[in-house]
């Protein structure tokens, strides 16, 4: 009698949480503080993989979290779960990113965000010309983007890990900066919001002998509302190239304290318009005192 009671109290429990999940799931979107995720394969993630393969390995920083949500491929949420860029960068093997440390640390710095929404958009093996406006990284980036807002929620940053692939020309070194500066000036301007917070990162490791052209430029590079963390010195998985899981939870704290938590400049979806009628609220309501009095002023009334 015990063992079937216990039985029953154990799927009354399931049922409930997952009843819960899918509430949590229903109820999140016009809450959610989204962050998207760019760039090549330490933004995909390859924490643990080793020969193509990952060990399966998440580290408890990296838990799933009821309060963090993932666009998958087919522009759906879901509960977010390592590996973030598994239907997105699919021809390789990923592991492990910064992302879900990132959200769960950000999370545990300011309770009061809400639900965090990831969209994955990182591709491994990308130079920073594939990203170029008109690619189709690009156009996928915005696509999700936009698709991300659907329903609810703000864009609050972009996340930016790049440039490994930039280091084994030269003239693809030389010229970083200035195509870097000009896809942050696309993603901004083609978001609607000129002032979008983006946490980049300087790289760690490289495929080519001009990480430090790289990297000169990643630190070189001054925007507003830009931040730079340095991945230099964290550790690599036997390639060489790629950082370790440890090294991704590392990466992904660096990142939440690095964000700017007093800029709030957030995309605002069209289904949730109260930030854009609370700016022009007082504006109006200024208009009309100005010329209500200039009308008592012209009948001599003041």
């Amino acid at each position: 009698m015990l063992p079937l009671l216990f039985f029953y109290a154990c799927l009354f429990n399931f049922i409930s949480s997952a009843s819960a999940s899918a509430t949590h799931l229903a109820n999140a979107d016009a809450d959610k503080t989204i962050f998207l995720l760019a760039g090549q394969s330490n933004m995909a993630g390859r924490g643990g993989v080793v020969d193509d393969k990952w060990d399966g390995y998440v580290p408890p920083q990296s838990y799933p979290n009821p309060d963090i949500l993932r666009l998958s491929a087919d522009l759906n949420w879901q509960l977010a779960t390592e590996p973030l860029h598994r239907d997105i960068d699919y021809l390789r093997a990923c592991g492990v990113g910064p992302g879900m440390a990132f959200a769960n640390s950000l999370l545990r710095q300011d309770s009061s965000i809400g639900v965090v929404g990831l969209v994955p958009c990182a591709v491994g093996g990308t130079n920073i010309s594939e990203w170029a406006r008109g690619g189709p990284l690009y156009s996928q980036l915005i696509r999700r983007a936009a698709a991300a807002l659907k329903g609810g929620g703000t864009i609050k940053g972009l996340l930016w890990y790049q440039g490994e692939s930039d280091t084994v020309f030269r003239d693809d070194a030389e010229l970083y900066k200035r195509r870097l500066e000009r896809f942050f000036g696309h993603v901004r301007s083609d978001l609607l919001l000129p002032a979008l917070p983006i946490i980049q990162v300087a790289l760690a490791s490289g495929a080519g002998p001009y990480v430090e052209r790289v990297r000169e430029a990643q630190l070189g590079t001054w925007l507003v509302n830009l931040r730079t963390v340095d991945a230099k010195g964290l550790g690599l998985e036997p390639d060489g190239l790629h950082l370790t899981t440890p090294s991704q939870v590392t990466l992904g704290k660096m990142l939440a304290q690095a964000f700017p938590q007093g800029l709030h400049s957030p995309i605002t979806s069209k289904a949730s318009t109260s930030s854009s009628t609370n700016f022009a609220t007082p504006f109006i309501n200024y208009l009309y005192v100005f010329f209500f009095i200039k009308i008592l002023l012209e009948r001599k009334v003041l």
